[in-house]
């Protein structure tokens, strides 16, 4: 301990070994809370927007509240809510046409927060007889600034009880004396915009318009004398065991579709019931892969921190061969020798991987004020919701892979010390101290 606080005090270029491990771990840090940070985002987005579950048959079917009712029955749903979807375009003015995707939602009325609302009211969607109302993204009726990447929440407002015309289309079926035959017909509903929401997920944002699932249903098939759905989305308690929800579910929705429905057992069978993060898996995997391969880079990169570290200790071997030789002389063995240098690598690797885990920390937690001072300066945007998805970087540190890459650290100064500790071990006393 006395020499290590000795060499630090004295030998000033150790600083430099500290900062490059500091350096280097924070760089990982950050890389890998960002990557996993987006990960998690992209997952959690999936499960903000379409729930825990979902329950997705091969054909719309009817009676969709009945088995809402029967879900939350169970101890395992929080709620559940149905949608019906389709394509369609968007008419807000002359000449001002876009495409979007239509999603008719149960309980519309409580689908967003008030946070989410532009108006900030937490206000039920509109009621009027000659009128439907609904919800659009904020990407649908504007444009972020291309500088700043931001909304102009003053001018998005003035929307809000504008009306607006869909146009989209269903197949409606004849079924003959022989033939089923499928057709396809243009449908069309005007609505009252009552409410712009931001989610700060880019693809909701600039696609999605909602309605009443009951409106779109009449709308879309009003041949139905039932309500359809296409889709059940669920949300389970929490602390609730996926396996055992997903079981449940399925026991409820078979019930279902036989005794309700009367499907046939394949129909039944092929009806999809899996979990949202289950849906964003093959993404999330390809995602993972490309982090991996970018720590992998940045990490042995960073390797050239453990051979400055051997520099600057073999360096430090070379001109203390005195107070080895001394040491020796006064009986201390080969392995105690070693085990002085090797721990000072230790030492300086704590040190290092120490700063370098808090200086992680700050960039990471900060990360959003940083893009944004780059913007200002050099005039650069790093980070576009339109690319990458979300409006603000994920700026949350990954403390497992916080810890694992700070452990890293550690041992691989302790790798690069260990040649020149082997030196140290190897010195003869009676060579240096010959002349002395």
């Amino acid at each position: 301990m006395f020499l290590w606080l000795r060499y630090l005090r004295k030998k000033k270029i150790v600083f430099l070994s500290i900062a490059a491990v500091a350096l280097s771990a924070a760089l990982l840090i950050v890389v890998a809370s960002l990557f996993g940070g987006f990960i998690n985002a992209f997952e959690q987005s999936a499960v903000e927007a379409i729930g825990d579950v979902v329950l997705e048959p091969p054909v719309r079917f009817s009676k969709y509240e009945e088995l809402i009712r029967r879900l939350e029955q169970r101890g395992v749903v929080e709620s559940a809510r149905a949608t019906l979807s389709a394509e369609g375009l968007l008419h807000l003015g002359k000449g001002d046409v876009r495409g979007v995707e239509i999603w008719g939602v149960s309980n519309l009325d409580t689908r967003f927060s008030k946070l989410e609302r532009i108006s900030g009211n937490e206000h039920p969607v509109l009621k009027d007889e000659q009128q439907v109302s609904g919800f659009v993204g904020i990407g649908v009726v504007a444009e972020p600034n291309e500088e700043t990447d931001e909304y102009d929440f003053d001018t998005v407002k003035k929307v809000i009880g504008q009306q607006a015309v869909l146009t989209t289309g269903a197949v409606s079926e004849d079924r003959g004396q022989k033939n089923l035959t499928s057709d396809f017909k243009r449908r069309t509903v005007r609505f009252t915009i009552a409410d712009v929401v931001f989610t700060g997920v880019y693809y909701f944002d600039k696609k999605l318009v909602y309605l009443p699932i009951e409106e779109l249903q009449k709308v879309l098939y009003p041949d139905e004398s039932e309500g359809v759905a296409g889709q059940i989305q669920i949300k389970l308690r929490a602390g609730t065991e996926t396996d055992a929800a997903l079981a449940q579910i399925r026991g409820v929705w078979e019930d279902f579709a036989s005794e309700q429905l009367g499907w046939e057992p394949y129909l039944i069978r092929r009806t999809a019931i899996v979990t949202a993060k289950q849906m964003q898996s093959r993404y999330v995997a390809e995602f993972r892969k490309q982090m991996g391969v970018l720590l992998l880079i940045f990490g042995v990169v960073s390797l050239s921190a453990v051979l400055l570290i051997f520099c600057i200790f073999y360096m430090i071997v070379e001109t203390r061969q005195k107070d080895i030789a001394i040491i020796k002389s006064c009986g201390a063995t080969n392995g105690s020798v070693a085990l002085i240098f090797v721990g000072f690598g230790i030492c300086v690797g704590l040190i290092g991987s120490g700063a370098g885990m808090v200086l992680g920390d700050i960039v990471t937690k900060n990360i959003n004020t940083i893009e944004e001072w780059i913007r200002i300066i050099f005039g650069l945007k790093l980070w576009k919701s339109s690319v990458y998805m979300f409006s603000k970087i994920p700026s949350e540190v990954d403390w497992n892979s916080a810890l694992f890459i700070t452990l890293s650290a550690v041992i691989a100064a302790a790798v690069g010390s260990l040649i020149p500790a082997i030196i140290a071990a190897r010195t003869r006393p009676v060579n240096v101290l010959r002349y002395e």
